[in-house]
């Protein structure tokens, strides 16, 4: 994770953030997010991070007006990977998984990779996953198309935005696209094993 400290004080935004001023959240957010994501990287593989993010920062924007900064930079950042970080133990114990050590989990896709070649595209598989994307309907599956169609070029609220919905919407929708296609894939015994859990 990015030290708080290498990062740019975001607390300068704190003060418009507690007045409820959401550019100034925008702008916090945009200097606050990339590290916040980062920061749950060892939980990614049992938790839909996506979710939790969102929850995360909904959370961040309703104790801000109550945050008083602690003398240190980012404060507010460092509430946020609290935040973030029970929320992915929380989400753990629901599901009743143990949290992943990351460096673990590290040395086990290296030695795995290091024993096994890369195999080709599965062309069954694929059509599969062309099957169970076609069948989306509606929201779920405009926001996938867009999401698939940008390639990761472009961030979600500009997705959102050219599809007309707020990025709250827009991740739920993606959210409830990744279970339609999850649910769908198992149907067709497909084995999605720990990567979709």
């Amino acid at each position: 994770m990015m030290e708080v400290d290498a990062m740019l004080d975001l607390d300068v935004h704190l003060q418009a953030i507690a007045e409820g001023d959401a550019a100034a959240f925008g702008r916090w957010l945009a200097g606050a997010e990339p590290s916040l994501r980062e920061s749950m990287r060892s939980f990614a593989v049992r938790v839909d991070v996506e979710a939790v993010l969102q929850e995360a920062l909904l959370r961040v924007w309703q104790v801000a007006p109550r945050h008083a900064a602690d003398g240190r930079p980012n404060s507010l950042f460092r509430v946020g990977v609290r935040i973030a970080r029970n929320l992915c133990v929380d989400e753990l114990r629901r599901a009743r998984v143990a949290p992943v050590d990351e460096e673990a989990l590290e040395r086990a896709l290296a030695a795995e990779e290091a024993g096994v070649m890369p195999a080709g595209p599965d062309p069954l598989l694929r059509r599969v996953i062309e099957a169970c994307r076609e069948k989306l309907r509606g929201k779920p599956a405009e926001v996938l198309e867009a999401r698939l169609a940008a390639g990761g070029a472009e961030p979600d609220e500009v997705l959102a935005e050219r599809l007309g919905m707020r990025a709250n919407t827009f991740l739920q929708n993606f959210t409830r696209a990744r279970k339609l296609l999850a649910e769908c894939l198992e149907r067709h015994n497909v084995d999605l094993g720990a990567e979709l859990s």
